[in-house]
Protein backbone atom coordinates (compact mmCIF):
# COMPACT_ATOMS: atom_id res chain seq x y z
CA UNK A 1 0.00 0.00 0.00
CA UNK A 2 3.26 2.09 0.62
CA UNK A 3 3.35 2.31 -2.99
CA UNK A 4 -0.68 2.99 -3.81
CA UNK A 5 -0.12 6.27 -1.43
CA UNK A 6 2.60 7.69 -2.70
CA UNK A 7 1.39 7.56 -6.64
CA UNK A 8 -2.29 8.87 -4.54
CA UNK A 9 -0.50 11.48 -3.41
CA UNK A 10 2.01 12.52 -6.50
CA UNK A 11 -1.39 12.45 -8.49
CA UNK A 12 -2.54 15.21 -5.75
CA UNK A 13 -0.01 17.26 -6.27
CA UNK A 14 -0.42 17.43 -10.02
CA UNK A 15 -4.17 18.36 -9.10
CA UNK A 16 -3.86 20.75 -6.60
CA UNK A 17 -1.26 22.12 -8.81
CA UNK A 18 -3.93 22.80 -11.89
CA UNK A 19 -6.62 23.78 -9.50
CA UNK A 20 -4.57 26.13 -8.23
CA UNK A 21 -3.50 27.51 -11.58
CA UNK A 22 -7.29 27.80 -13.10
CA UNK A 23 -8.24 29.40 -10.39
CA UNK A 24 -5.71 32.26 -10.24
CA UNK A 25 -7.00 32.40 -13.88
CA UNK A 26 -11.09 33.01 -13.01
CA UNK A 27 -10.14 35.28 -10.60
CA UNK A 28 -7.44 37.04 -12.43
CA UNK A 29 -4.86 36.69 -9.85
CA UNK A 30 -3.14 35.23 -12.43
CA UNK A 31 -3.25 36.54 -16.29
CA UNK A 32 -1.89 35.61 -20.08
CA UNK A 33 0.83 37.52 -21.45
CA UNK A 34 -0.30 37.78 -25.67
CA UNK A 35 2.83 38.01 -27.78
CA UNK A 36 1.84 40.84 -30.31
CA UNK A 37 3.15 40.83 -34.22
CA UNK A 38 5.46 43.97 -33.33
CA UNK A 39 7.08 41.71 -30.72
CA UNK A 40 5.72 43.10 -27.65
CA UNK A 41 3.00 41.03 -25.33
CA UNK A 42 -0.65 42.01 -24.30
CA UNK A 43 -2.07 41.01 -20.80
CA UNK A 44 -5.43 39.66 -21.30
CA UNK A 45 -7.73 37.70 -18.82
CA UNK A 46 -8.59 33.94 -19.32
CA UNK A 47 -11.76 33.77 -22.37
CA UNK A 48 -14.98 32.47 -20.43
CA UNK A 49 -15.06 30.02 -22.60
CA UNK A 50 -11.91 28.46 -22.16
CA UNK A 51 -12.29 28.72 -18.37
CA UNK A 52 -15.60 26.47 -19.03
CA UNK A 53 -12.97 23.76 -21.03
CA UNK A 54 -10.39 24.39 -18.46
CA UNK A 55 -13.21 23.11 -15.37
CA UNK A 56 -14.32 20.31 -17.09
CA UNK A 57 -10.99 19.39 -17.52
CA UNK A 58 -10.28 19.15 -13.96
CA UNK A 59 -13.51 16.91 -13.68
CA UNK A 60 -11.46 14.27 -15.76
CA UNK A 61 -8.47 14.81 -13.43
CA UNK A 62 -10.49 13.90 -10.35
CA UNK A 63 -11.89 10.66 -12.09
CA UNK A 64 -8.40 9.47 -13.59
CA UNK A 65 -7.31 9.80 -9.04
CA UNK A 66 -10.46 8.22 -8.32
CA UNK A 67 -10.60 4.98 -11.24
CA UNK A 68 -6.37 4.31 -11.04
CA UNK A 69 -7.04 4.79 -6.71
CA UNK A 70 -9.28 2.14 -6.42
CA UNK A 71 -7.35 -0.24 -9.16
CA UNK A 72 -4.03 0.15 -7.20
CA UNK A 73 -5.68 -0.48 -4.06
CA UNK A 74 -7.43 -3.46 -5.12
CA UNK A 75 -4.03 -4.94 -6.98
CA UNK A 76 -2.61 -4.26 -3.16
CA UNK A 77 -4.92 -6.83 -1.93
CA UNK A 78 -3.96 -9.27 -4.37
CA UNK A 79 -0.01 -8.72 -3.80
CA UNK A 80 -0.31 -9.08 -0.29
CA UNK A 81 -2.18 -12.43 -0.47
CA UNK A 82 0.66 -13.96 -2.98
CA UNK A 83 3.33 -12.48 -1.31
CA UNK A 84 2.10 -13.64 2.14
CA UNK A 85 1.26 -17.10 0.41
CA UNK A 86 -2.09 -16.70 1.68
CA UNK A 87 -4.42 -20.13 1.02
CA UNK A 88 -7.47 -20.08 -0.93
CA UNK A 89 -8.88 -21.63 2.92
CA UNK A 90 -7.67 -19.17 4.59
CA UNK A 91 -9.55 -16.21 3.27
CA UNK A 92 -12.73 -14.44 4.60
CA UNK A 93 -15.88 -15.82 2.16
CA UNK A 94 -15.87 -12.38 0.49
CA UNK A 95 -12.31 -13.03 -0.91
CA UNK A 96 -13.37 -16.39 -1.74
CA UNK A 97 -16.46 -15.40 -3.63
CA UNK A 98 -14.23 -13.10 -5.60
CA UNK A 99 -11.63 -15.35 -6.41
CA UNK A 100 -14.39 -17.98 -7.77
CA UNK A 101 -15.57 -15.53 -9.94
CA UNK A 102 -12.33 -14.52 -11.13
CA UNK A 103 -11.29 -18.00 -11.87
CA UNK A 104 -14.70 -18.55 -13.58
CA UNK A 105 -14.24 -16.07 -15.85
CA UNK A 106 -10.68 -17.67 -17.63
CA UNK A 107 -10.30 -20.23 -20.14
CA UNK A 108 -8.05 -23.45 -18.57
CA UNK A 109 -5.76 -21.64 -21.83
CA UNK A 110 -5.09 -18.62 -20.08
CA UNK A 111 -4.20 -20.37 -16.50
CA UNK A 112 -3.31 -23.36 -16.49
CA UNK A 113 0.75 -22.19 -16.99
CA UNK A 114 0.13 -20.23 -14.07
CA UNK A 115 -0.98 -22.82 -11.03
CA UNK A 116 1.39 -25.22 -9.60
CA UNK A 117 -0.52 -24.72 -6.29
CA UNK A 118 -3.72 -24.83 -6.24
CA UNK A 119 -4.42 -23.51 -2.86
CA UNK A 120 -2.39 -20.79 -3.32
CA UNK A 121 -2.21 -20.00 -7.16
CA UNK A 122 -5.74 -19.76 -7.31
CA UNK A 123 -5.96 -16.29 -5.89
CA UNK A 124 -4.21 -14.45 -8.27
CA UNK A 125 -4.60 -16.82 -11.24
CA UNK A 126 -8.03 -14.84 -12.66
CA UNK A 127 -7.36 -11.76 -11.30
CA UNK A 128 -6.61 -8.80 -14.17
CA UNK A 129 -6.32 -5.39 -12.80
CA UNK A 130 -7.38 -3.71 -15.83
CA UNK A 131 -11.21 -5.21 -15.76
CA UNK A 132 -11.47 -3.39 -12.44
CA UNK A 133 -14.18 -0.45 -12.88
CA UNK A 134 -13.76 0.19 -16.55
CA UNK A 135 -14.90 3.96 -15.77
CA UNK A 136 -18.33 3.39 -13.96
CA UNK A 137 -17.00 4.19 -10.75
CA UNK A 138 -18.50 6.12 -7.60
CA UNK A 139 -19.00 6.23 -4.41
CA UNK A 140 -21.86 3.21 -4.59
CA UNK A 141 -18.70 1.06 -6.93
CA UNK A 142 -16.57 1.76 -4.07
CA UNK A 143 -19.25 0.81 -1.08
CA UNK A 144 -19.65 -2.32 -2.48
CA UNK A 145 -15.94 -3.13 -3.57
CA UNK A 146 -15.56 -2.28 0.17
CA UNK A 147 -18.43 -5.07 0.85
CA UNK A 148 -16.79 -7.69 -1.62
CA UNK A 149 -13.60 -7.65 -0.17
CA UNK A 150 -14.26 -7.25 3.87
CA UNK A 151 -12.88 -3.21 4.20
CA UNK A 152 -14.09 0.01 5.84
CA UNK A 153 -15.72 2.18 3.75
CA UNK A 154 -16.67 4.50 6.87
CA UNK A 155 -15.45 8.28 6.40
CA UNK A 156 -15.05 11.67 7.91
CA UNK A 157 -18.75 13.03 6.58
CA UNK A 158 -17.99 16.36 7.48
CA UNK A 159 -14.82 16.35 5.40
CA UNK A 160 -15.84 14.04 3.00
CA UNK A 161 -19.62 13.70 2.45
CA UNK A 162 -18.92 10.23 2.05
CA UNK A 163 -18.02 10.77 -0.92
CA UNK A 164 -21.46 11.85 -2.68
CA UNK A 165 -19.62 13.99 -5.45
CA UNK A 166 -18.00 10.99 -6.98
CA UNK A 167 -20.98 10.91 -9.08
CA UNK A 168 -21.08 13.60 -10.23
CA UNK A 169 -17.70 13.18 -11.31
CA UNK A 170 -18.26 10.09 -12.88
CA UNK A 171 -21.14 11.36 -14.89
CA UNK A 172 -19.12 14.34 -15.80
CA UNK A 173 -16.52 12.22 -16.98
CA UNK A 174 -18.65 9.72 -19.12
CA UNK A 175 -20.22 12.53 -20.72
CA UNK A 176 -16.92 13.77 -21.87
CA UNK A 177 -15.55 10.52 -22.61
CA UNK A 178 -18.68 9.35 -24.83
CA UNK A 179 -19.11 13.16 -26.64
CA UNK A 180 -22.85 13.24 -24.87
CA UNK A 181 -21.56 16.93 -23.70
CA UNK A 182 -18.93 19.08 -25.25
CA UNK A 183 -16.11 20.37 -22.36
CA UNK A 184 -17.99 23.92 -22.32
CA UNK A 185 -21.11 22.34 -21.68
CA UNK A 186 -19.53 20.58 -18.57
CA UNK A 187 -17.81 23.31 -17.36
CA UNK A 188 -20.62 26.16 -17.23
CA UNK A 189 -22.90 25.09 -15.02
CA UNK A 190 -20.20 25.05 -12.10
CA UNK A 191 -18.64 28.05 -10.55
CA UNK A 192 -14.32 27.50 -9.62
CA UNK A 193 -15.68 27.71 -5.70
CA UNK A 194 -17.68 24.86 -6.13
CA UNK A 195 -15.42 22.92 -8.19
CA UNK A 196 -12.40 23.14 -5.42
CA UNK A 197 -15.13 22.65 -2.66
CA UNK A 198 -15.98 18.87 -5.05
CA UNK A 199 -12.12 18.60 -5.46
CA UNK A 200 -11.52 18.93 -1.46
CA UNK A 201 -14.21 16.27 -0.83
CA UNK A 202 -13.53 14.02 -3.34
CA UNK A 203 -9.56 14.03 -2.19
CA UNK A 204 -10.23 13.50 1.47
CA UNK A 205 -12.56 10.84 0.66
CA UNK A 206 -9.98 8.57 -1.43
CA UNK A 207 -7.75 9.47 1.23
CA UNK A 208 -9.92 7.52 4.03
CA UNK A 209 -10.52 4.63 1.80
CA UNK A 210 -7.05 4.04 1.33
CA UNK A 211 -5.90 4.24 4.69
CA UNK A 212 -9.13 2.09 5.55
CA UNK A 213 -7.20 -0.76 3.12
CA UNK A 214 -4.71 -0.02 4.17
CA UNK A 215 -5.59 -0.77 8.04
CA UNK A 216 -7.24 -3.72 6.46
CA UNK A 217 -3.85 -5.48 5.18
CA UNK A 218 -1.80 -4.42 8.29
CA UNK A 219 -4.48 -6.26 10.38
CA UNK A 220 -4.39 -9.14 8.17
CA UNK A 221 -8.45 -8.48 8.19
CA UNK A 222 -8.65 -10.70 4.58
CA UNK A 223 -8.06 -13.51 6.85
CA UNK A 224 -11.30 -15.74 8.03
CA UNK A 225 -12.28 -14.75 11.39
CA UNK A 226 -12.69 -18.09 11.99
CA UNK A 227 -9.33 -19.16 11.60
CA UNK A 228 -7.19 -16.76 13.42
CA UNK A 229 -5.07 -18.17 15.76
CA UNK A 230 -5.90 -21.56 14.66
CA UNK A 231 -2.55 -23.72 14.28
Amino acid sequence: MQTVLLDFNARVQEINEYFLFLEGLINETIKLAVSEDGGGQKIRAIDPELAKTLKANGFLLLYNLIESSMRNAIEAIFDELKGKKVSFNSVRIEIRKVVLQNFKNRSPEDIHTRITDISLDIITAGFKSRELFSGNIDRDEITKTARKYGFSCDTDYSKTKHGENLYIIMRNRNDLAHGNKSFSEVGKDISIGDLLKVKEEVIEYIRQILKNIEKYLNAKEYLDSSLVGTP
